[in-house]
């Protein structure tokens, strides 16, 4: 019975996934997949981030997903500019999805604020590999997949398909608050491999976080705080929430956060992360990051058949020599709330 469990979810979770988006525990190490309008928002020139999420390890199944991410801080236009990809891979090599877009935001600042507006456009490929699918015609009820088998499923007539899409956001800093509104697939593409139109649903996206100074007067590197945040999702029918807080001294910080899809659709979780901050001083600003999470599920699907999430994430961010945007960061445009 256990074995037949781990193969209707191989079947069927793959299928729950096609026209929903993926989504990062954690998103901060992700800020131009979660909001267009976090481009360029950084203490620095450059900056790279990248993240890799492995959905379900317990599963026979590959669930993984990846996002890499460079960005420009043009402070002299008041401007952020970067490139992201993004590739996701559900199934025994199921349904493959490579993204590659240009990003863009505008910033505009007060003497305490700064609020952004960010657009994001590229192309999307989705690919289905056919001869990996298993359908119920090649599977005993008591052994399971019959090897050589062959379905007589239909093939569909084109196993891939290229897409335009385009995402748009805004973000608001506001003292130690920071509020964030974003919308993915504003052209709604259509994604269908049957021939039949499948659109693609609009991916709504919020965050709100609060930095709780712990130790007055401190340096903001050096400092000690507490980062309570929540960020929502909806696309389609899906709605999705985690809420959690980020305890941050010096370049050490570590979070717990609870993730629930709103829906009782088996996807929550309690999310445990560490964060690494490596400073070089002597540099002017240079930092390396590295981040790892674990999703511990806790839903009707359970951890034991699960196995869990793991993520690890690397950012890199610093100034070019001589630049003349070291010693700017003000609070406000170094987005420093992980």
């Amino acid at each position: 019975m256990r074995r037949m469990i781990l193969w209707m979810l191989m079947m069927v979770l793959p299928l729950i996934s096609i026209g929903q988006d993926h989504i990062y525990s954690q998103f901060y190490n992700a800020p131009i997949y979660l909001n267009p309008a976090l481009t360029g928002q950084f203490e620095g020139d450059i900056r790279f981030n990248a993240l890799y999420r492995n959905q379900w390890t317990g599963l026979a199944s590959d669930f993984s997903y990846m996002s890499a991410s460079a960005d420009l801080n043009l402070y002299q236009i008041n401007s952020g500019l970067g490139i992201i990809f993004n590739r996701s891979s559900e199934g025994t090599a199921y349904l493959v999805k490579n993204n590659i877009a240009a990003s863009y935001s505008y910033i505009i600042g007060g003497d305490d604020f700064t609020l952004s507006f960010g657009l994001q456009a590229g192309v999307t490929n989705q690919k289905l590999n056919w001869d990996k699918l298993v359908f119920g015609d090649q599977i005993d009820i008591n052994s399971g997949y019959i090897p050589g088998s062959v379905s007589g499923a239909e093939r569909p007539a084109i196993d891939s398909r290229f897409y335009l899409d385009a995402n748009a956001g805004a973000n608001l800093v506001y003292g130690k608050f920071m509020l964030g509104l974003a919308t993915h697939h504003l052209n709604r593409p259509d994604e269908s491999l049957s021939g039949f139109q499948a659109k693609l649903p609009l991916r709504i996206s919020a965050n709100l976080s609060y930095k709780v100074t712990l130790i007055p007067d401190q340096y903001d590197r050096d400092g000690s705080y507490l980062i309570p945040s929540v960020v929502m999702y909806k696309q389609g029918n899906v709605n999705s929430f985690s809420v959690g807080t980020q305890y941050k001294y010096a370049g050490i910080n570590a979070g717990i956060w609870y993730r629930n899809d709103g829906n009782a659709n088996g996807n929550d979780a309690i999310v445990f992360s560490v964060i690494f901050d490596i400073f070089n001083r002597k540099t002017n600003g240079e930092k390396f990051r590295l981040g790892i999470s674990h999703d511990a599920t806790t839903s009707k699907i359970n951890y034991s058949n699960t196995g869990g999430t793991s993520e690890i994430g690397v950012g890199y961010e610093k100034y070019f020599p001589n630049s003349s945007n070291g010693g700017r960061a003000n609070g406000l445009r170094c987005y420093d709330f992980y």
